[in-house]
């Protein structure tokens, strides 16, 4: 879904790199394939995938490659990618999600085995809500946002900062020590600022210093980000995932944001999930947002997409994240899985 642009100067670094991720993309493929219907082992009515279809799949993939060597790319895990589905199959047994992740690790490790430069920035909204009903406090919401109080806070922070942000870090670190954890607190990464006086420590993204995140990446490191910030007097706020994204791929210059949600992208129609848009112009987008066709959570991501696009943020996606190894369908193939926003 992107247009490859450069070419690589040595033929040996592509061969290398091509060994090295085809068979991750050769996985995507077959996932996408089965997706459509195919059957479990890659197959039409029984006919494997030729050997010829494979090597397409890695010529597609080797562009890509070369043209998004050392590019930046912000990746937002959404907290409702990680949510356990409710068990819906009448006899009581959990339905599997089509990925977890240990795929989005691999995707992850991946593009940075082939140059790529990832950021990762997770959410946690469900599970902050799970752990609120354990402990016996009520969730409440004004205008979509949880009321976040001084308790509230300390349940955030402790999933965000305490579960899911060591949880990817160890994910990842499993294929090597790249990953490192990070919140929007640390080295002054996100400074705060609260969003409205009734929400409580509710906060939205006053500034950021990227400087952390670039010491790493020039590490060849993965910073992976939690998404509580601080004002300048050290008080801490819960902040919108997709905000952050949005606004730390600004700050950093980065050649894509990517969302991972619980939907295709964005649809024309959101009652009808074959609606799919896959290619936005900024002004397609904002003519979209005014119109008032988007719902929901894909408001913000909508809203982080076009800031982040007129800003100098090269494309932005919003791609399903249940979908196996859909970050290398995206970035690494011709056709792409979900919706792309530029300029």
């Amino acid at each position: 879904m992107t247009v490859p642009e450069e070419k690589a100067e040595d033929p040996r670094e592509i061969r290398r790199i091509a060994a090295e991720v085809g068979r991750s993309v050769v996985g995507a493929a077959i996932a996408r394939a089965q997706a459509h219907g195919l059957g479990g082992d890659g197959s039409i009515e029984g006919h494997p995938i030729a050997g010829d279809a494979r090597a397409t799949v890695l010529v597609e993939a080797l562009p890509y490659i070369r043209r998004f060597a050392g590019a930046v790319i912000v990746v937002k895990y959404g907290g409702s990618v990680r949510r356990d589905p409710a068990p819906e199959d009448g006899e009581g047994e959990r339905i599997p999600l089509r990925a977890d992740l240990s795929t989005f690790v691999e995707d992850i490790s991946l593009l940075r085995a082939v140059g790529m430069k990832p950021v990762v920035v997770h959410g946690g909204g469900p599970q902050i809500g799970e752990m609120m009903v354990k402990l016996g406090k009520e969730p409440i919401f004004k205008d979509g946002l949880r009321v976040t109080d001084a308790e509230t806070l300390d349940i955030a922070r402790m999933v965000l900062v305490g579960k899911i942000n060591p949880e990817i870090v160890a994910a990842m670190n499993v294929n090597g020590p790249i990953a490192v954890g990070l919140s929007g607190a640390d080295a002054g990464l996100i400074t705060a600022a609260p969003k409205a006086d009734n929400l409580g420590f509710v906060g939205d993204v006053g500034g950021v210093d990227p400087t952390i995140v670039t010491r790493l990446l020039c590490e060849d490191l993965v910073p992976v980000v939690a998404t509580i910030g601080s004002d300048t007097a050290g008080q801490a706020y819960n902040i919108n995932a997709d905000t952050v994204a949005g606004a730390v791929a600004e700050a950093i210059g980065a050649e894509k944001l990517i969302y991972l949600t619980d939907v295709p992208g964005i649809l024309a129609d959101p009652e009808d999930p074959d609606s799919l848009v896959r290619f936005l112009g900024s002004g397609e987008l904002a003519a979209m947002m005014a119109g008032g066709s988007l719902r929901g959570g894909m408001i913000p991501k909508a809203a982080s997409c076009l800031r982040a696009v007129r800003s100098g943020v090269r494309a932005a996606h919003i791609l399903d994240g249940r979908v196996p190894h859909v970050l290398l369908l995206e970035v690494l193939t011709d056709q792409g899985t979900g919706t792309m926003v530029c300029q």
